[in-house]
């Protein structure tokens, strides 16, 4: 039998907050965009040979797709509660500065939920070897990771509750 269990995700309040942004861009804004493209494109007569047509449908379907993504996200999402988290814990919306013995370097990582992860912005997800390695640690800890390229060994050297990275208006 198969398991249809549906999958929660965990977000930062920073990384739910840009989903339901873009969601709202695309319905309000870019629909509405390809919408007069498709109209534009659609006076242009013949559309078996109409490449701004094609073009508009092809857009209009990765707007749909994109949509039904995020809305789906949106649905299983599970916004992290920052008051039932102790800040000098390791947690998902935690800022973690820790020595890699390897290079023997300070190195600073914002723990994330999946789908927020960006490596080269030092967002690294709560599940990657490294940020589940990370979680419960307290400063002065030594972790070890089982990483593709080998053992990795860190020493939480600080953590903090992430500060958000966007600025509001």
């Amino acid at each position: 039998m198969e398991n249809n269990e549906i999958k929660v995700t965990l977000y930062t309040a920073e990384g739910y907050k840009a989903l339901v942004d873009e969601l709202a861009y695309l319905k309000q804004t870019k629909l509405e965009e390809v919408k007069r493209s498709l109209a534009e494109a659609r006076s242009f007569g013949d559309l078996s040979e109409n490449s701004e047509y094609d073009e508009a449908k092809n857009e209009q379907a990765k707007v749909v797709a994109r949509i039904t993504e995020l809305e789906n996200l949106i649905n299983h999402a599970k916004v992290i509660d920052e008051s039932e988290i102790r800040a000098d814990v390791v947690n998902l919306g935690s800022t973690v500065k820790v020595l890699d013995y390897e290079f023997n370097e300070e190195v600073e990582y914002n723990l994330v939920g999946t789908n927020e992860a960006n490596p080269l912005l030092g967002k690294i997800s709560d599940q990657s070897p490294i940020g589940s390695a990370m979680i419960g640690s307290t400063v002065g800890d030594i972790i070890t990771v089982q990483a593709p390229s080998g053992e990795l060994k860190f020493k939480i050297l600080a953590v903090e509750r992430s500060k958000p990275t966007h600025t509001e208006d």
